[in-house]
């Protein structure tokens, strides 16, 4: 009942006032509902080995919420950087996690190796300590290339248990990395580890910092709760103490960058100098703007049938996303006599959920699981129309996601909920539809008019596209990251 927290309270409230194991499992839903202090307390009085561990770990957790946690001593040979040497810190990537934020980490450096300039641009991406075989890839090589660009694994022989220690051991093994590679400016990105880490290696290397915010990791882990719950939760200690760490490393980081106007907004209202972010957004690289390619046999795969429409999207499958939505627009227009299918690519903890519902409401949807980055065209052209349904949900109106990007780049028409970051990037009417998020009446109205009119399908996917080769690729990005690295004095 982990996930489940009123049933998880009526089962510990049952066990005997005498059982070892109440005050632990008391103190995991504390800490799973963020309220960290009250995890702590749960624990008072409670007695033998395994409370006292729990009890150091969860202390861990909150201390590692403060600032000023992460020092090391002077950085011999620091000041020997090497001009135009970046060292991206991110917290998992490519080859062994697809996902949006590992393919931008991807995209960037790729667009700034290639990118012309004096001196040239050579980028290299460090990923948190352990990663990525605690994220259960069997994989311990230190060193891995993707199309060119050294990703650099920071795994120690033991892997410290507490946060306190990882991120102590993280930072030792970071410093190493430092030294080899000889940055000229450190590039973290989201969320605050990263960021802490970059802080401290500036502390002992006197680098600058570039703080890349791509999302707001407390709002993401508010959006996986209830409705109901999320007011209580706002307040909660995991909340309020990682919103002010993010905030800290902002304000600490020498330029901050971040994805759209709505991003912009949340950041300078935490008290940053607008003058000190810039925003580079989303984009897609030269072979999205491509023509796709034939999906006949993709098609006949996925036992799609001769005239039936397909509608959906590729996305991490997370209750934020909305999918749910989807399905049931599916529904309504099957029930009105539309021959649709919905095909859901990509994976994520709500996949079992989502094709329940499905199941439950007799739609024969299709889901992919994860797919390639190198595929994710081939299944654009499956779809008839690329849908985002998300939610309203704080996390939604503020951060602007990749995909729907590339969907517009490969020409195809977009549905999205009408959140903010998503009016961002699709002009209702011109260069896409909005409708109302969880309106799935709404949703199913505007698929059914693009559906039953091939021209307008046709006139928003071209205008999308053009709006994407004009101003939303990476190479227009690499510029964007060169004026930020020579402001910042790395060139």
């Amino acid at each position: 009942a982990v996930d489940q927290p009123q049933v998880a309270r009526s089962a510990v409230a049952r066990l005997s006032e005498r059982s070892g194991a109440r005050p632990r499992l008391a103190a995991r839903l504390a800490y799973r509902e963020g309220r960290l202090t009250a995890a702590i307390r749960a624990l008072d009085g409670a007695r033998g080995w395994r409370a006292a561990r729990l009890r150091r770990w969860l202390q861990a957790e909150t201390d590692m919420l403060e600032p000023d946690r992460l020092h090391i001593p002077e950085l011999p040979g620091a000041g020997n950087s090497r001009p135009g040497t970046i060292l991206h810190i991110v917290t998992d990537a490519l080859p062994s996690t697809s996902a949006g934020y590992t393919i931008r980490t991807q995209e960037i450096a790729v667009a700034q190796r290639a990118a012309d300039g004096d001196p040239r641009l050579d980028p290299h991406v460090v990923t948190r300590i352990g990663f990525p075989v605690t994220a259960g890839a069997i994989d311990g090589r230190r060193l891995v290339t993707v199309d060119g660009i050294p990703y650099h694994r920071l795994l120690p022989w033991v892997m410290p248990g507490r946060a306190d220690t990882i991120a102590a051991d993280g930072l030792k093994h970071a410093a190493r990395l430092v030294t080899d590679v000889r940055p000229s400016v450190l590039h973290a990105a989201s969320n605050y580890s990263n960021a802490l880490i970059a802080l401290a290696l500036r502390d002992a290397t006197q680098l600058p910092v570039l703080y890349e915010v791509r999302g707001f990791w407390e709002d993401t882990w508010l959006s996986r709760h209830s409705a109901g719950a999320t007011s209580d939760l706002r307040h909660s200690d995991r909340y309020v103490r990682s919103r002010a760490l993010e905030t800290h490393c902002m304000q600490a980081a020498d330029l901050v960058v971040t994805l759209g106007e709505a991003m912009r907004d949340e950041i300078t209202e935490r008290g940053i100098d607008p003058a000190n972010i810039l925003i580079v957004p989303n984009g897609v690289s030269r072979e999205f703007l491509q023509p796709l390619p034939d999906p006949t046999a993709l098609k006949s795969q996925l036992g799609i049938n001769d005239g039936e429409y397909v509608v959906g999207l590729v996305s991490s499958l997370v209750a934020h996303e909305g999918i749910g939505t989807l399905l049931a627009a599916v529904k309504i227009l099957g029930d009105r006599g539309v021959r649709i299918r919905a095909l859901i690519v990509g994976d994520g903890p709500e996949r079992g959920t989502l094709q329940r519902h499905a199941a439950q409401l007799g739609l024969d949807a299709i889901f992919t699981g994860r797919v390639p980055m190198a595929k994710v065209r081939d299944y654009h052209a499956v779809l008839d129309v690329f849908v985002v349904p998300r939610t309203p949900d704080r996390v939604c109106q503020l951060v602007t996601p990749l995909k729907p990007v590339e969907a517009m780049a490969s020409g195809l028409p977009v549905v999205v909920s009408g959140v903010r970051a998503l009016g961002e990037i699709v002009q209702d009417k011109v260069t896409g539809l909005l409708f109302p998020p969880l309106d799935a009446e709404a949703l199913a109205d505007a698929l059914q008019l693009l559906l039953g009119h091939p021209e307008l399908r046709r006139e928003l996917g071209a205008n999308a596209k053009q709006w994407v080769a004009r101003d939303r690729t990476w190479e227009h990005n690499a510029t964007r990251y060169r004026d930020a690295y020579a402001r910042l004095g790395a060139l």
